[in-house]
């Protein structure tokens, strides 16, 4: 039972302390890594598989790694933390909508955190690439080409993302061999 209320706390943190979407994931990695739940190659695969299913990536990876650690109280303890910072600040929000809305703090500090949050991401970003394109201390030039490919796919010819990744899959059973 410990580790069902750890993961709910975990996720509480996660929360509340993120902005949702990708700004989340290096608080999770964080926190499974921290806790020895996982790897973080496990976490990549878990974000991953949170991508391409529908829903919320917090949420979605949330129930992925609460089930990966404690089963179905695990993703119930993990998707309750995950949602109770989301129902508090709305609720908050709500009530104060027009005061935040003409408040220059506020909108001080949401320019100060959105370039924190690219921050975040940029550092997702990188450490994903050396988990995900590298193996044994080389570069997987397959997976970096399928990548790549997949990048150019999304921004210049305006693919669906669930093509590319269906695409990407495919090369990926290809052209890549499992580690």
């Amino acid at each position: 039972m410990t580790t069902v209320l750890q993961l709910f706390w975990s996720f509480l943190q996660i929360g509340f302390t993120s902005f949702g979407g990708l700004s989340m994931i290096p608080l999770i990695n964080s926190e499974m890594v921290g806790h020895g739940w996982m790897t973080s190659t496990e976490v990549s695969d878990i974000v991953a598989i949170a991508e391409m299913t529908p829903g919320p990536l917090g949420l979605n990876c949330a129930t992925f790694a609460g089930i990966r650690v404690a089963g179905i109280l695990g993703a119930l303890a993990a998707n309750l933390g995950m949602l109770t910072p989301t129902f508090t600040v709305c609720a908050a929000a709500a009530v104060f909508f027009e005061r935040f809305k003409k408040s220059r703090v506020m909108g001080d500090i949401m320019t100060a955190v959105r370039p924190v949050c690219i921050g975040l991401i940029w550092a997702v970003i990188i450490d994903l690439c050396l988990t995900n394109y590298t193996a044994g201390g080389s570069v997987q030039w397959a997976g970096v080409l399928i990548g790549l490919g997949g990048a150019y796919l999304l921004l210049r010819r305006q693919w669906s993302v669930p093509r590319v990744i269906c695409l990407a899959a495919a090369l990926g059973m290809i052209f890549c061999k499992a580690g």
